[in-house]
């Protein structure tokens, strides 16, 4: 699913993560999310589905869980 979704390619917004078919970056949705903007209002904002944005919550689901987290003393 996330490959339908997703895309990263070099050549679009330096290789980051961004929504497939446009130029609309997953922080950028991401950040939109966590700012209080409802998953409508992102999608309308940026002219994407709701699948779309969605799908950018399970890729960030994806790294945090790959993610090893080291505790410094």
């Amino acid at each position: 699913m996330l490959e339908e979704r997703i895309s990263i390619d070099p050549e679009i917004s330096h290789g980051k993560p961004v929504i497939k078919g446009t130029r609309v970056p997953v922080e950028i949705v991401l950040g939109s999310l966590a700012g209080g903007m409802e998953i409508k209002d992102v999608a309308d904002e940026y002219g994407i589905t709701r699948d779309d944005v969605l799908a950018a919550i399970r890729y960030a689901a994806r790294i945090v869980a790959g993610e090893e987290i080291c505790a410094y003393a």
